[in-house]
Parts: structure tokens; C-alpha cells; sequence
């Protein structure tokens, strides 16, 4: 939990009362977490976590159900579900609304899952239900090694659609093996005339963006006419230039979202849409989950750390259940 802001240090294990389910919640005994950019901005007190008894960061769980308020009818006791949540995911025990509640896929080992629930939710909703991404299209990925650029991809193909990523050198190939059909570096070479070549001239219909900064004017010239970006993070800067005048001729949409903050019944909404259409295809071999690699919880900061130092390919999980 975090008693403070600062550096990977100010990580603590420490306990706290065990949380309690509402009516319509469930208990979870967490065998697993994992570590998220916003964790990092969280512990440096850049994004605030919602209000709680105790600032516990972690946006994502898979575990077993241990209790139920008097209302849940849809999830039991031994369930294996999985889920995001708006903070308190480094913890043994989390409560959270059944309906947001996932079943954990037959084909992924509980301790893996929870590199499933943030990143993938984020790339769906970000190409797919906000992106308006569709079989035959074109998406551009950024930061295509990330765990939601790795989602990202395996998302895209899994619809049909072509993908372009952007990653460093080292992680290129990581990114082809996904199914990126170009991978391009971003350290030496131009996205923009990438996508171009690419797709004859026509630009992409949408762009998945976590980087900002000067990416975003950059974006738009990568877009198709009609296109949309949608930007989901930050890792470069919050500040942009960007031509009007180039998003008006394009008719182009530039979307900002996030999960985190959005009312508990859109992340219900988003949640079931994506049981409904994405779910299913880690059963069927479409996707996967990437894991990078794995810290028993007393173990945060060296996660921190790894993540901080933008070397993973894929998630970084924490495992609670001893």
C-alpha cells in the first residue's frame, strides 16, 4: 500500500481489514495482479487513486470467489473470475460488482489470467468500440511491445483487420511473431510514411495512441479520411500541438478515454461486451495471454522497477496466493 508518494520504496505490504461485499458484490482471494503504467503514476502521485480506506494500487485481479452479498445470483463461491477495477488489486482479498466479474478462460491457468483483464478490455474498447476498427481495416498501434499493444494486435488480426506497430528495435520481432503485419522502429524510422507504403497512400482507419506528446500531430497524418485516434495514455507528454486544419479536412475524431473513471455501469457494459465477443477466443487459440515476466507480491518495487525501465514484452504480474 502506498503511505506515501515517491520512488519503488514507498511500496509497503502491510495489513489491513479484510473488505467486506456489498449486496450485488463479490469477495475474491486474488491469486494473482499485475503491474499497469498508471500503478507507477499512482505511487508517484500522478494519478490518484478513487477514494478508499487504504491506497492500495492495482487495477486488475484473477482469483477465486470466497463470499457474496445477499444479492449475487450470477457468480458462486469457487468461482475462477477474473476483472479490472478502479484500485486495491495488490491485495489477498477484493470486492467488486459480480457483473464485472470474467470467467477466467478453461484454457488459461488462474495464475496467468490476470494478464488478460486490463489490457485486453483497453484494446477493445479502444480499437474496436471507441476506434470503430472492422474486418478489412488498417489500426496503428503504438508502443506495439506493451502489454496493450501485445493485446492490441492479437485484437486486430482476431477481427480481420491489419496491423501496424510501433516498438523499439529489440522488441520488433516480438511484435511480428503477434501477427503485426509492420513493425516499425520508432527510434530511426518515420510511422507516418510507414503507414503510407503500407496502405497504398489511403492512411489507417484507426489509431490506438499511449504515447501523446508530438505523436499526436503525427497521428493525424498517418490517418485515413474519417479516421479516429484514440488516446489512451501518456507515456510521452500531455501537451500536443496538432493542426486543426488537418483533423477538419480529414474529418478525423481525436477520442481521450480511460477505464478508471468511468461510472461503475459502463465498465459493467464494457465488461460484458467483452465476455461476449473477445472472450471466447482464447478458448478457440486466437489469443493469448503475453506474460513478461513474474513477482511474488513482497516483490513490487523490482516489478516497478521492470516496468519503469520500459524493457517488458508483454504483462508483469504479481503473485499474491502463496
Amino acid at each position: 500500500m502506498l503511505n506515501e508518494y515517491g520512488d519503488e520504496q514507498v511500496l509497503q505490504l502491510a495489513e489491513v481489514p479484510d473488505p467486506v461485499p456489498g449486496p450485488e458484490e463479490v469477495l475474491v482471494q486474488v491469486e494473482s495482479t499485475a503491474v499497469n503504467r498508471a500503478d507507477l503514476l499512482q505511487r508517484m502521485g500522478l494519478y490518484p487513486g478513487p477514494p478508499m480506506a487504504h491506497e492500495i494500487p492495482g487495477l486488475e485481479f484473477a482469483g477465486r470467489v470466497v463470499g457474496r452479498g445477499e444479492r449475487v445470483g450470477g457468480v458462486g463461491v469457487g468461482d475462477a473470475v477474473m476483472g479490472i477495477l478502479g484500485g486495491g488489486g495488490y491485495a489477498e482479498l477484493v470486492t467488486t460488482h459480480e457483473r464485472m466479474c470474467l470467467a477466467v478462460p478453461d484454457s488459461v491457468p488462474l495464475s496467468d489470467a490476470a494478464a488478460i483483464p486490463e489490457v485486453f478490455i483497453t484494446a477493445f474498447d479502444a480499437l474496436v468500440v471507441q476506434g470503430g476498427l472492422a474486418p478489412g481495416g488498417w489500426a496503428l498501434v503504438h508502443a506495439g511491445a506493451s502489454g496493450v499493444g501485445t493485446a492490441a494486435i492479437q485484437i486486430a488480426r482476431s477481427i480481420g483487420a491489419s496491423v501496424i506497430v510501433t516498438a523499439s528495435a529489440t522488441k520488433l520481432d516480438a511484435c511480428r511473431r503477434l501477427g503485426a503485419n509492420v513493425a516499425v522502429d520508432y527510434g530511426t524510422d518515420d510511422f507516418v510514411q510507414a503507414v503510407r507504403d503500407a496502405t497504398s497512400g489511403r492512411g489507417v482507419d484507426t489509431v490506438l495512441d499511449v504515447i501523446g506528446g508530438d505523436y499526436v500531430s503525427r497521428n493525424v497524418g498517418a490517418l485515413r479520411t474519417g479516421g479516429r485516434i484514440v488516446q489512451v495514455g501518456v507515456m510521452g507528454s500531455g501537451q500536443a500541438q496538432v493542426s486543426v486544419g488537418a483533423l477538419l479536412m480529414k474529418r478525423a475524431q481525436l477520442i481521450g478515454t480511460t477505464l478508471r473513471s468511468r461510472p461503475i455501469e459502463e465498465k459493467i457494459a464494457i465488461t460484458q461486451r467483452f465476455a461476449a465477443e473477445v472472450l471466447p477466443g482464447f478458448d478457440e487459440g486466437r489469443l493469448a495471454t503475453v506474460i513478461d515476466s513474474r513477482y511474488p507480491l513482497d516483490q513490487v518495487a523490482d516489478a516497478h522497477r521492470r516496468m519503469g525501465s520500459n524493457a517488458n514484452v508483454g504483462k508483469i504480474l504479481l503473485d499474491v496466493a502463496s
